[in-house]
């Protein structure tokens, strides 16, 4: 499923849903979102399974790309497949997944 975005009347801020389907997820039971938006919170951020597709809806200021990965319940990150795009990290030796508004 792509990004959903829904920008507000002044364009400010965006309603962004990020999902990623079941299958994808590596057979995890529970999926978290980490990333620029809150200081990388390994479980801050669970996204909730429904209908075979586990979802995050957030407010973010718009105007500027987000950097994030979805974390499993067993330690291992993800990259979504409907980013906007993906910028390497050294930090972590992978590509993150961006969003931007």
């Amino acid at each position: 499923m792509p990004l959903s975005k829904t920008y507000s009347k002044d364009k400010s801020r965006c309603k962004v849903v990020f999902s990623l389907p079941e299958g994808a997820a590596g057979g995890a039971r529970k999926l978290f979102l980490a990333g620029e938006f809150n200081d990388w919170n390994l479980t801050g951020l669970p996204l909730r399974k429904a209908k075979g597709i586990f979802s995050a809806s957030l407010e973010l200021p718009a105007g500027s790309p987000y950097q994030y990965r979805f974390l499993t319940d067993t330690g291992v990150w993800l990259n979504d497949t409907e980013a906007d795009c993906y910028v390497y990290s050294a930090f972590a030796d992978a590509d993150n997944s961006v969003v931007v508004l």
